[in-house]
């Protein structure tokens, strides 16, 4: 006889209780989900969290009170294996960057569609880390202004200059299209459109991509490609 799945069980921090609904709303429709408390403000995340040990909280990054990033700080401080997934209006690298730093494992825009937000959740629940595709994006053209602003030559990529040559040796041909497509921000469902495969054929690959470039996520392996000259930033 086999044991019930255990469900993912989360929490939703967000002053604007529309927005909210429609997130619990999305999430409710998967067996694997559960929301099981929903808060305002940074102050309810600290204490929902005590009282219902969720696996993810969902936190928006603009709050009264105690907003999404200081609250992630304090929650980190208190419950290092809080999994927290930032959702916020920014698009800009600061923002993400800022939020990863202070512990994040996830930040969403709040123009994602309802694939990307279970997507990033089962991520994140499972130990990875997920960022907007459209923010990895934003976050790969700072790296390339900051590569071709720099100024040590002998050491830094001159992205004019890299051959472009796929990791032939290490990926497959269609994983190298997938990693390509992902250096362009595109999201999963984006990549199967644009390769006429199937969205759980873009997270297979994307899976294989990982575990071959020993990489967590997928802005690590973007980055990697970048470095590698195995992409083009474009």
């Amino acid at each position: 006889m086999y044991a019930a799945k255990t469900k993912t069980k989360i929490v939703i921090i967000d002053d604007h209780r529309l927005f909210r609904e429609g997130v619990k709303r999305i999430l409710d429709m998967e067996d694997d989900f559960e929301v099981i408390a929903e808060g305002d403000d940074g102050g309810d995340a600290l204490r929902l969290v005590e009282d219902y040990k969720p696996d993810v909280v969902l936190m928006d990054i603009n709050m009264p009170h105690v907003n999404g990033v200081e609250a992630t700080r304090q929650l980190i401080d208190q419950v290092p294996a809080t999994k927290v997934i930032i959702l916020s209006i920014h698009d800009d690298e600061t923002y993400v960057t800022h939020a990863v730093k202070t512990g994040a494992a996830g930040y969403l825009l709040k123009e994602m569609d309802a694939n990307s937000l279970v997507e990033a959740v089962k991520v994140v629940a499972s130990g990875g880390a997920y960022i907007h595709p459209k923010v990895t994006h934003n976050l790969v053209n700072e790296y390339r202004r900051l590569a071709t602003e720099g100024k040590r030559p002998s050491t830094q990529i001159g992205y004019k200059e890299v051959e472009y040559r796929k990791p032939l040796h290490i990926l497959t041909r269609r994983e190298c299209e997938v990693l390509q497509l992902l250096t362009d921000g595109k999201s999963n469902r984006s990549i199967g459109e644009d390769l006429f495969i199937s969205e759980k054929t873009v997270k297979n690959h994307v899976s294989n991509i990982l575990q071959k470039m020993n990489v967590n996520d997928r802005t690590q392996a973007v980055v990697e490609a970048i470095k590698k000259g195995w992409v083009k930033v474009r």
